[in-house]
Parts: structure tokens; sequence; C-alpha cells
């Protein structure tokens, strides 16, 4: 009987030092700043953690040559490239809180959200 209740204290304790590191680490990556560039640096945009853009800045000739198209491709590819760098520094931080823990199936879990 006292063994079930050692066991339930242990998970209670477990889930308590889970939540803990959960929310530093949405705090860590609320703070991350990830970049992404196309061309060579015409459009640069920055996102936040929280993949939220922060800043797109775009050469002052690339806007002056009118070129709409090549002005759309840049950005969508420094887009891409700023989103997969914030997910991939994202899902480093969720690594590091799954390691050392013992929670059955949580690897495996991360690892289907593309984050192991």
């Amino acid at each position: 009987m006292f063994g079930g209740l050692k066991s339930l204290a242990n998970i209670m304790q477990q889930a308590g030092e889970i939540k803990g590191k959960l929310a530093a680490a949405k705090e860590r990556v609320s703070k991350l700043r990830s970049e992404g560039s196309a061309g060579p640096d015409l459009v640069r945009i920055v996102v936040s953690g929280e993949m939220t853009v922060l800043s797109v800045s775009i050469d002052q000739n690339l806007i002056a040559s009118g070129n709409r198209q090549l002005i759309e491709q840049l950005v969508n590819a420094a887009a891409n490239e700023a989103l997969q760098k914030s997910k991939s520094a994202a899902a480093a931080e969720m690594v590091d809180i799954a390691e050392g823990m013992n929670v059955p199936g949580l690897q495996d879990a991360i690892g289907k959200m593309g984050m192991g």
C-alpha cells in the first residue's frame, strides 16, 4: 500500500519538475531570435522563437529594381530560412527538457513533432 503512495509521490514530484522545466524553456524560446536571408543579403528577416516576424529588411537597390517577382521569391526564401532556424532552436530547448527525464513516450513524441 505504501509503495503505491511512494510511486504516486514520485510521479507528482516529477510532474512538478517537468512543469518548471517547461516554463523555463518557454521563457528561453520567447527570447530566441533567428535570422534568414536570401540573395546576397538582399532580404533579411528576423523571427522570434515563438515564430513571430520581428523585422523585414529589403535592400534599397532591390526595391528600386521594381522586380516584384524576385522580391517575393527572396522574401519567401528568407522567411522560410528564419522560421526553420527558429523551429530548430526551439526543438533543441525541448530536447534538453526531455533528456534525463524518465517519461515513457516523451522522446518519441518529440521526434514525431519534428523536434528530436
